[in-house]
């Protein structure tokens, strides 16, 4: 049985999630469900995007990830099925799906049009369950729907470049658990324009010289701990995803802060690279 995840904006409070779950396991008792996320910032297809393009790739191929967010059905809000990199995704045309077929480009990519949809407050539960339970029994896209060739971009993954070629203009896309500060500059991107130059990245008020690799990086071991630089001290990195991230070094959101509320970043909020 090929594995079902969820990614929505649902939140655990009400009862969205346990009803999505119930009606797969009344389908398909021998399922399985892994949620990769259900705190999706409401209707934040960006944040959704980065959460799924860093997450489908774990999983097995023939794995069916349903997405929910921003899924209500409109004349410019179609939902659709689709078939990339060996995964199926059953999303709402908004854009999501972009940043995976940024860089892959689709199997098969249909309209769902099933029989006699039921098209109420809860398209998630009402249609995408339903695609999701035919496509794990065997079922092809080719039966829930027709082809479609009108995918959404995702605005705003892409950097801008300027003066020359010596500015990178990005935004920040994601804010993570800990407060760190992801931006849609990714390294790849940032090599591209960098040709071994010095640079200076800028967010705010705050300027850094130099990007690690991991968080420990931050420490110089060679120099006695009294004075390191460690726990609370602010760092860039390319992180898993291999996106510029900024961070504070064992932060906690929650109770010191972390580098969103310490340098007073938000989502969309400028971070320029300049290359000198």
């Amino acid at each position: 049985m090929a594995i079902i995840t969820l990614t929505t904006d649902f939140g655990l409070k009400d009862h969205f999630v346990g009803s999505l779950k119930g009606t797969i396991y009344k389908e398909l008792p021998d399922a399985k469900i892994v949620d990769i996320s259900h705190y999706i910032s409401p209707f934040n297809i960006h944040e959704c995007a980065y959460v799924l393009e860093n997450s489908y790739k774990n999983f097995p191929e023939g794995s069916i990830h349903i997405v929910g967010v921003d899924a209500e059905p409109t004349p410019e809000n179609k939902h659709i099925a689709l078939l990339i990199d060996g995964h199926y995704f059953i999303v709402a045309n908004n854009g999501i799906i972009g940043l995976i077929t940024s860089e892959r480009k689709p199997e098969k990519v249909v309209e769902i049009n099933i029989p006699n949809p039921d098209y109420g407050s809860f398209p998630v539960l009402d249609v995408f369950v339903k695609v999701a339970c035919h496509i794990a029994r065997g079922g092809t896209l080719e039966v829930v729907g027709k082809p479609f060739d009108a995918l959404k971009d995702l605005r705003e993954f892409t950097p801008i470049v300027s003066d020359n070629g010596n500015k990178i203009i990005g935004s920040v896309i994601y804010i993570d658990n800990y407060g760190n500060v992801v931006t849609n500059i990714h390294k790849k991107f940032f090599d591209a324009y960098r040709k071994g130059r010095d640079f200076e990245l800028t967010a705010r008020s705050t300027k850094i010289s130099r990007i690690h690799n991991k968080y420990s990086d931050i420490i110089n071991y060679d120099l006695d701990k009294e004075h390191r630089r460690g726990a609370g001290d602010l760092l860039a990195l390319f992180n898993s995803a291999h996106y510029i991230e900024l961070a504070i070094y064992k932060s906690d959101l929650n109770t010191v802060g972390g580098a969103s509320t310490l340098l007073g970043l938000e989502f969309r909020d400028t971070v320029t690279v300049t290359f000198e």
